[in-house]
């Protein structure tokens, strides 16, 4: 009867202890005609450092450009990003004899651009301020099957094509070189435009007016290359890198790029021209990936630093927990485990507020230590047994009950150490947990709001924690025991 009681008994008792703090009298009052449930509480400590993040995993991500420096921590991030087009299956252009041709009946796109549409609530920076980007084509389409992160970089691996195209564009958040009027508009969406007009060379030598005539031409031309993306990635257009040049204090998010010409034709028995649109969007069908640059001398001196620990996204810093999990269980080796808590305080920037300064994550998942990469490569969420998320709020990240994970790492040092004795030796991280910034992304249905997925956080962040080598942090447990009547 007592193991039949114990869930439910501990569903009841935890909804108790998340309306006080005052565990004092709790064991006399759940009260059953055979049994009496003794709740008892103590207090462990963990202790917390800061680490570095080195990569984060960062396929189909959303794409940033820019270079920071953190004013409150002084250290640089630089973000650039590759990215493929997508072509939809079968994708429908008029026929060719219906094209309007240039003179001796050749193929022809007027205009080729690629068009990066910003979210003006994700960028960071003095709108006013000058970005300049090189656009790098890819030599050969990088693999669908590789597992990327943020360290990755396809300039030194070999990808750019030494002959293929390359741009130079400057722009700013705020694109002046619209009339206000334009910008107004309800339907006007920021946007930086990169011109592919000038003559383009492919890698066989054909040489065409423009990048969108060469598309154009090969659609009539091999049609088999434009079916889905896996073809057209291959045979037409790996993707572009795009390279960070200048412009310290903006960093850029891209909610959307286009790649897009445009070509006349016209109908039957209409002399009459008529303009129209090739898109090619990057979509999460095909490959984007991220490349980060931490400024280490910089983080290192945070890393250091032993009175607080560092969250710092993207790829900057993770705080590493250890958790009294022997403490947990050998106080108490006859009580059942049924809730542990532990809260991390956040503590205020010491910089005066101002535009610029970074916010602090919105979540931070905790997560085994040595479950880190699978967790993000396998494309995880967090299930409230193994892994959990915590908010901000009230300036504190709390995480209401991780005694699943405590009891999952005291099972497994306990079967380990039968199996070999220098177990833990061998497993150094069995009792460790790292909090790391994510961005979790809801799917709201007319029932409920859940989230739906979890992917490491590419958007600037930054925040301080009460931590470090001389401060514990305080680990809340509440047992549960039966006392016979």
């Amino acid at each position: 009867m007592k193991l039949k009681l114990v869930t439910a008994i501990a569903i009841s008792a935890m909804a108790i202890l998340s309306c006080s703090e005052d565990t004092g009298t709790i064991g006399t009052s759940l009260t059953f005609e055979s049994d009496l449930l003794d709740l008892e509480a103590d207090i462990f400590k963990a202790y917390s450092r800061s680490v570095a993040a080195d990569s984060v995993y960062v396929r189909d991500f959303d794409s940033y450009i820019g270079i920071v420096k953190d004013p409150e921590t002084n250290s640089y991030v630089k973000s650039e990003f590759m990215t493929q087009f997508n072509m939809l299956e079968n994708y429908p252009l008029p026929d060719k004899n219906k094209l309007v041709m240039k003179p001796g009946d050749s193929i022809q796109a007027d205009t080729c651009e690629i068009w990066l549409y910003f979210n003006k609530s994700k960028c960071y920076g003095d709108t006013l301020t000058p970005v300049k980007i090189n656009l790098l084509e890819l030599s050969k389409p990088m693999s669908e099957t590789k597992t990327y992160y943020s360290n990755y970089d396809p300039v030194a691996e070999g990808y750019i094509r030494t002959d293929g195209l390359k741009k130079s564009i400057s722009f700013t958040l705020n694109n002046l070189t619209y009339k206000d009027s334009v910008r107004n508009l309800t339907s006007y969406t920021e946007k930086a435009r990169i011109p592919l007009n000038q003559a383009y060379t492919d890698k066989n030598g054909k040489t065409y007016s423009n990048y969108g005539n060469y598309i154009l031409y090969n659609y009539y031309e091999h049609p088999e290359y434009f079916k889905n993306s896996y073809s057209f990635v291959n045979n037409i257009c790996p993707g572009f890198f795009f390279q960070m040049v200048d412009g310290l204090g903006v960093m850029a998010m891209f909610s959307q790029i286009e790649l897009r010409f445009s070509y006349k034709y016209h109908l039957k028995d209409d002399s009459k021209d008529y303009k129209s649109m090739m898109i090619m969007s990057s979509t999460k069908e095909v490959l984007k990936t991220t490349k980060l640059t931490n400024d280490k001398e910089s983080l290192n001196k945070l890393i250091e630093d032993p009175t607080c620990t560092y969250i710092k996204s993207p790829a900057g810093i993770f705080t590493e927990v250890t958790l009294p999990i022997d403490d947990i269980k050998y106080v108490h080796p006859h009580d059942s485990l049924l809730s542990v808590s532990i809260s991390f305080n956040r503590i205020n920037s010491p910089v005066a507020d101002n535009d610029y300064l970074l916010k602090s994550p919105t979540t931070l998942l905790m997560v085994p230590k040595d479950s880190l990469y699978t967790f993000f490569e396998n494309k995880r969420n967090y299930d409230n047994r193994a892994t959990y998320a915590a908010s901000l709020s009230s300036n504190t990240y709390t995480f209401n009950n991780i005694s699943g994970v405590v009891s999952r790492m005291a099972s497994a040092k306990s079967v380990g150490s039968l199996i070999d004795p220098d177990w833990c030796n061998k497993h150094p991280n069995w009792n460790k947990v790292l909090l790391v910034p994510v961005t979790a992304t809801s799917t709201t249905t007319t029932s409920s709001t859940v989230v739906s997925s979890v992917t490491n956080q590419i958007e600037l962040s930054t925040t301080q924690l009460v931590g470090g080598e001389n401060s514990p942090i305080e680990v809340k447990v509440v047992y549960a025991r039966f006392v016979d009547q």
